[in-house]
């Protein structure tokens, strides 16, 4: 089942949203200074382009570093990350079909908005990458 949602996922909307996060982690890693930030928005393409099967997790180490970088990535990326997914679930809205996929994209909005302290994981009993956990 996972295998079908991540097909669905990647033809609707998967592949916008990897080439936005990739475009965003491509104009970080050219500034010397926001490579981190490069990483986080990698990080996160790889998960919107084949995002069942794992989730987003709190990193119970995160501290006052994630904060301070939460704050910096959603001046420069986060929000018009935040606005693709609300652009692309509008979009996904209109059918039937995309309906489910839309109410997950606008849970990920969280994620695009505040990535750091923050891993993904895994999972195995969870059918969806769209509950966050503690």
């Amino acid at each position: 089942m996972r295998t079908i949602l991540n097909i669905i996922w990647l033809i609707l909307s998967g592949f916008w949203l990897f080439l936005a996060y990739a475009l965003a982690g491509i104009i970080m890693c050219i500034l010397i200074i926001t490579i981190p930030f490069g990483v986080q928005a990698f990080k996160l393409a790889k998960f919107s382009l084949w995002p069942f099967g794992r989730t987003v997790t709190k990193k119970d180490s995160a501290g006052a570093g994630s904060v301070i970088g939460n704050i910096i990535w959603l001046v420069l990326a986060g929000w018009w990350l935040a606005i693709s997914h609300i652009v692309t679930a509008a979009a996904l809205a209109i059918t039937i079909i995309g309906i489910p996929l839309a109410i997950a994209n606008l849970k990920l909005i969280p994620v695009a908005l505040w990535p750091f302290g923050r891993e993904i994981i895994e999972t195995d009993d969870i059918v969806g990458p769209f509950t966050v956990a503690n």
